[in-house]
């Protein structure tokens, strides 16, 4: 069981959602910590998890910052999706607010490698207006909130990749794959190839469980239009899970190996 330096046992939550974060809830359930691990309710079947969960919003800053205080929380780890920015910017709020230390699990982005055709776009409505003006067909792998300005173009078909189907979809407009990751590139190669993929829409989410696609593309020679991710306040952040368990057990409110730097 870990306990902090010097202080009482800690209390730690833990902003979910990444492949990253269930690696953490993992290993705080081995090292007996007292954690709790936090879904923003988004998809319909979230991954189960070895600790106690809560699902939903908590009500912006003021009520995260009331929620934290409620639960006597004393350690936040922000391992959300690299787009969560919402959440990412409350979070380093209410820290801030209530004086509870914060530290993100964070993956590294994607960058290009020799052969891939990318075109960087700042945010969605970019990326949209980045498609070209003739038909083509578009595998927008973005998930299923922003799918509205690329359906608004008509011209073009789109295969979507879901991890529920929560998008109406006409069968002259495109597919929808059902799938969670993490997927193989040869798995992806197969995919662009059978329905003819001419560009790839993707968010430079990072990680090694959605990067198939962009080798996919690059094998393949297509266009990536890639979404950079959006701004977050600076915060303490690291790569490693056990770089988190290490600063949780260290003197309350010491940063410990983490880096202040912004995303």
């Amino acid at each position: 069981m870990i306990e902090s330096q010097g202080s009482a046992i800690p209390r730690v939550l833990v902003l979910g959602g990444t492949t990253e974060a269930s690696r953490l809830a993992q290993a705080l359930a081995d090292a007996q910590v007292d954690a709790i691990f936090s879904y923003a309710g988004r998809t319909e079947s979230p991954l189960p998890q070895p600790l106690p969960l809560r699902v939903g919003g908590f009500g912006g800053v003021d009520g995260l910052c009331a929620w934290l205080q409620d639960q006597h929380i004393s350690h936040v780890v922000d391992a959300t999706h690299p787009f969560a920015a919402q959440m990412s910017r409350n979070a380093a709020t209410a820290c801030a607010v209530t004086g509870i230390p914060l530290l993100a699990l964070e993956r590294p982005a994607w960058q290009a490698q020799v052969g891939d055709h990318w075109q960087h776009v700042p945010d969605i409505a970019s990326a949209a207006q980045a498609l070209p003006h003739t038909p083509s067909r578009i595998f927008l792998a973005i998930g299923r909130q922003h799918v509205e300005p690329f359906l608004a173009l008509q011209q073009h078909w789109f295969l979507l990749r879901l991890v529920d189907a929560a998008v109406a979809l006409p069968p002259e407009r495109g597919h929808i794959v059902l799938a969670r990751g993490p997927f193989t590139v040869a798995a992806d190669t197969a995919l662009l190839q059978q329905h003819r993929i001419t560009h790839v829409v993707a968010k430079n989410s990072g990680g090694s469980g959605a990067e198939a696609k962009l080798s996919a593309a690059r094998a393949l020679g297509l266009p990536v239009i890639l979404i950079d991710r959006p701004a977050i306040p600076p915060r303490p952040t690291t790569g490693r899970v056990d770089e988190v368990l290490q600063w949780i057990a260290a003197p309350h409110g010491s940063t410990g190996v983490a880096t202040e730097r912004g995303v």
